[in-house]
């Protein structure tokens, strides 16, 4: 399976960015820093999904930065993504595994013990908690797990698969990178912070430096 770079995986939400090009967006966050992007429509067609998730591959093109589509294995493969980031009602990551292959990326979203117990035994390549904070990106029926919900369920994790990268999503921004880093996350998804900021190659540079300084820190403990 391959190894994935969590450090800042940036999130392009068709819901949270009507209208915007979506492409031009990941291209610019890639170029920023980003060692991840994930592409998410909860609401879109399959035909325009995977129209979009294809002009997003072409766009990260030579940039070396992998691309994931939320939820969808069939729009993955259709667009030639490089895997897929699946949650609690989407397709069981062996199931995913099958169709994508040994060299296809597939992460997991952890909401809590019995999650991060499965994700422990699925057949994935980096694990995402969260949310850690309240955030407008999305609309979450589960309250925030917190630093302290984090460090328990990446304390959970860690003790089966040390090695599995851990990300934490949800209300993050600057100012919260050095603590979730603390409570031992490997590196944070973000929506808003990046692509509402009106630079968004610029914010990911930022979250980028954040993130590889507060990992060196830690790594200095």
């Amino acid at each position: 399976m391959p190894d994935v770079d969590y450090r800042l995986n940036a999130i392009v939400d068709a819901g949270s960015l009507p209208g915007a090009d979506l492409a031009a967006l990941a291209r610019a966050a890639a170029r920023g820093g980003a060692t991840l992007i994930q592409y998410r429509d909860k609401e879109g067609s399959t035909r325009a999904m995977v129209e979009t998730a294809r002009s997003i591959r072409v766009a990260l093109a030579g940039t070396g930065v992998p691309f994931v589509v939320n939820d969808r294995v069939d729009v993955a493969l259709a667009a030639g993504a490089d895997g897929v980031h699946l949650g609690r009602d989407d397709m069981e990551a062996a199931s995913a595994r099958s169709l994508l292959g040994r060299g296809g990326i597939i992460g997991a979203t952890v909401k809590n013990e019995e999650e991060a117990r499965v994700a422990c035994g699925a057949p994935i390549d980096y694990a995402c908690i969260g949310g850690v904070f309240q955030t407008l990106s999305k609309d979450n029926p589960d309250p925030p797990v917190g630093l302290d919900g984090l460090r328990a369920l990446r304390r959970l994790i860690r003790a089966t698969r040390p090695m599995l990268p851990v990300g934490a999503i949800a209300g993050v921004d600057l100012s919260r990178i050095r603590p979730v880093i603390e409570a031992g996350a490997d590196g944070v998804a973000a929506i808003s912070a990046i692509f509402r900021s009106g630079n968004p190659e610029a914010a990911a540079a930022a979250f980028r430096d954040a993130v590889d300084g507060a990992l060196k820190s830690r790594s200095n403990t």
